[in-house]
């Protein structure tokens, strides 16, 4: 089974961009894109059409972050809410656990934690001043954690 491919909406007028070229990059994001598109609250939606730059901690040079989604949805009372929402596994959400021994594991776990919070902190800093949320979904808000 293929984690990446490309989804194609049931509603394509609530999509904001290209409708035929929307990429999904694992299972969860596949899950989360038939979501929206056939949500009723959901007025528009894109994928990794927004870019945040942000300044990497590796090499403290400006990136392009391309958060997974921008959603826009309509709550009880006509309310507009828009927001960016990142999909990742809980485990890359933590801060790694400090280990005696430096493995080759460990490192890259830091370095992607590293580079997540920064990107992170610029999509908070981004959506704050648009009054926009940024969340960020795992396997367990998305209902997939095998307990």
């Amino acid at each position: 089974m293929s984690y990446k491919g490309k989804f194609r909406p049931k509603f394509p007028e609530k999509y904001k961009g290209n409708p035929t070229n929307i990429v999904y990059r694992s299972l969860w994001e596949l899950r989360f894109m038939r979501h929206l598109d056939s949500h009723p609250g959901v007025i528009q939606w894109s994928s990794e059409e927004i870019i945040i730059p942000y300044v990497s901690p590796m090499d403290n040079k400006i990136h392009r972050y391309f958060p997974d989604f921008w959603v826009k949805t309509a709550a009880k009372g006509g309310v507009i809410n828009t927001m960016i929402i990142e999909i990742k596994p809980h485990a890359q959400c933590k801060e790694p656990v400090k280990q005696q021994k430096i493995t080759r594991r460990y490192i890259n776990e830091v370095t992607t934690y590293g580079v997540n919070s920064a990107k992170w902190k610029a999509a908070e800093q981004f959506c704050l001043d648009r009054k926009w949320q940024f969340k960020i979904l795992t396997e367990k808000d998305l209902g997939l954690d095998k307990r």
